[in-house]
C-alpha cells in the first residue's frame, strides 16, 4: 500500500528482495521437481484445488513467495504468522477472521506459518480443527525436517513438499531480472563484471534473498563512473557479503570437500582438521561438513568402530543446538575421531551388493514362515523357529530362495570387526566376493 512518503518522494524503502518477489507462477524460479508444468502441485494451484501443506527447505529458496503466489492465484486472503513471535491467541484470531470471511464473502484464507517447527504440540493442535473443516488452507514453512519437528496429527493433514536450494542458473535469472527491472536496479545502470557475478552466484549458496540483499548493498554504496554506470567488482561483492572470500570457484570448493573426505578415509587428522576449518572459514555451510562426517563414519569406518557414527551425529547435534563458533570444536573432535578410527568399508560393500541384487531380483518371494501370519493357517506360521527357544540362535533361511547363498556382509580384520562373528557363518573370509 502506498503511503505519504512513497507517494511524495517516489522512493520505495522495501528491500530489493521484497520488491523483486515473484507474483505469479511464471515468474517463480526453481523447484521444478514440484512445480514443472504438469506436476501435481502446479496443476492444483492453477485449478484452485490446493490443500494444506508443509514447505520444507533451506532459507531463501522461495517458500514464502510460493505461499503468497498460491493465495493470489487462487483468489484467497493471505495471512502470515511467525511461530517465533506468535501464540495460540494469534492463531485463533486468524481462524476467526477466516471463518467470518468465508461465511460473508465465500473467500478462502491461506495461513502461512513461518518457522512452524517452533510451535509445540498444543499450539499445533489448535490448528487441527480448522484445517479439517476447511476454514483455512494451512501452509507451514520450515527449515527443519517436518517428520521430526512436527506432530503426526499435523503431518497426516498436510502434504509435505521438499524445497531444494536454488541452482546457479536459477539465481542468475533472478539477478538479471533485478538488474533490469524498473522496480529493481535498472536506473543505476549496474555493470557487474564476470568475476563479481560468478562469486556472487556461488557464495550465496542457493539463497536468492542473500544474493539480492548483497547486490543491493553493493549498488547503494558504489558511486557512478564518468559514464553514469555503477561498476561492481569482485572485491565489492566480497565486502558486501561480509564473508571471507572462498578464494575458490565452484570447482575448487568441490576439490576442497573431496580433500576433506579423502583425509578422513586416509586417517590423516592433521589434514582432516585443516580442510574442515578451511572450508568453514571460507564460508562453507558447516552442515555440509557434519553430513560428510556422518556418511564417512559408516562408509569408511563402519563396524570397525561404530562409536565413530555416534561422535559424528553428536557433532551435528552440537552444530544445530549451539551453532558456530563453539560447534567448530565438535566438528574438529569428530573429524579427528573419524580419521583415527580403524577403517572398514564392509557396510557400504554390503549396501551396494544388496542394491545390485534388488535391481535384478525385484520380486523374490519371502519365505512363507517369515510372513505376517496373524491370520494365516497355523501350519504355515509353525514353520518359523523362534530363536529364543533354541538358546538365542538356530539355523534358518531368511533370504529368498534365489538369494539364499548370498554373502553381503563381510568384515575386515580391522578394529572391532576382527572380533565379530556371524553365527551361521563364523569362518567367513575377509572381503569374500
Amino acid at each position: 500500500m502506498d503511503n505519504l512518503f512513497s507517494m511524495n518522494c517516489g522512493v520505495s524503502y522495501a528491500p530489493l528482495a521484497e520488491r523483486m518477489r515473484p507474483e505469479t507462477l511464471d515468474e517463480f524460479y526453481g523447484q521444478q521437481h514440484i512445480l514443472a508444468k504438469g506436476m501435481p502441485l502446479e496443476r492444483a494451484i492453477r485449478a484452485d484445488r490446493v490443500q494444506s501443506m508443509i514447505f520444507w527447505g533451506p532459507p531463501g529458496c522461495g517458500k514464502t513467495t510460493l505461499a503468497n503466489i498460491i493465495s493470489k492465484t487462487c483468489g484467497g486472503e493471505f495471512a502470515k504468522l511467525n511461530a517465533v513471535s506468535c501464540g495460540v491467541a494469534d492463531v485463533k484470531e486468524v481462524i476467526k477472521q477466516a471463518k467470518d470471511r468465508m461465511n460473508m464473502y465465500g473467500k478462502r484464507t491461506y495461513l502461512l506459518l513461518d518457522e512452524c517447527h517452533r510451535f509445540n504440540k498444543a499450539q499445533l493442535d489448535s490448528l487441527l480443527a480448522s484445517i479439517e473443516d476447511g476454514s483455512i488452507v494451512f501452509i507451514g514453512s520450515t527449515t527443519e525436517n517436518p517428520n521430526v519437528a512436527l506432530t503426526r496429527a499435523i503431518l497426516s493433514r498436510c502434504i509435505v513438499y521438499e524445497f531444494k536450494k536454488l541452482t546457479v542458473q536459477d539465481l542468475s535469472l533472478a539477478l538479471d531480472r533485478a538488474l533490469t527491472a524498473e522496480k529493481g536496479l535498472k536506473k543505476y545502470n549496474v555493470v557487474l563484471n564476470d568475476d563479481a557475478r560468478k562469486h556472487l552466484l556461488n557464495a550465496c549458496d542457493g539463497d536468492v534473498r542473500t544474493m539480492l540483499n548483497t547486490i543491493e548493498l553493493a549498488v547503494m554504496t558504489s558511486p557512478y563512473d564518468d559514464s553514469g554506470n555503477t561498476i561492481i567488482d569482485k572485491t565489492t561483492i566480497i565486502n558486501c557479503l561480509q564473508k571471507k572470500s572462498l578464494a575458490l570457484d565452484e570447482n575448487l570448493f568441490y576439490d576442497l570437500l573431496s580433500a576433506f573426505c579423502k583425509s578422513l578415509r586416509g586417517s590423516d587428522p592433521d589434514a582432516g582438521v585443516y580442510y574442515c576449518l578451511r572450508l568453514i572459514e571460507s564460508g562453507c555451510d558447516p552442515m555440509i561438513i557434519a553430513r560428510r562426517l556422518i556418511a564417512h563414519a559408516s562408509e569408511d569406518v563402519g563396524m570397525a568402530d561404530s562409536n565413530a557414527l555416534v561422535v559424528a551425529v553428536s557433532a551435528m547435534q552440537a552444530l544445530k543446538n549451539i551453532g558456530l563458533p563453539e560447534a567448530k570444536l565438535s566438528l574438529c573432535h569428530a573429524t579427528i575421531y573419524v580419521c583415527l578410527a580403524p577403517k572398514s568399508n564392509a557396510v557400504i560393500r554390503a549396501m551396494e551388493a544388496v542394491q545390485a541384487d534388488l535391481k535384478q531380483n525385484k520380486d523374490d518371494a519371502i519365505p512363507v514362515y517369515l510372513k505376517d501370519h496373524t491370520y494365516a493357517p497355523i501350519e504355515e506360521s509353525s514353520q518359523y523357529k523362534y530363536v529364543h527357544l533354541y538358546g538365542g540362535y538356530t539355523e534358518q533361511q531368511y533370504l529368498p530362495d534365489s538369494l539364499k547363498d548370498r554373502k553381503y556382509v563381510v568384515f575386515s580384520n580391522n578394529g572391532k570387526e576382527k572380533d565379530i562373528i556371524i553365527p551361521k557363518d563364523p569362518h567367513r573370509n575377509k572381503y569374500l566376493d
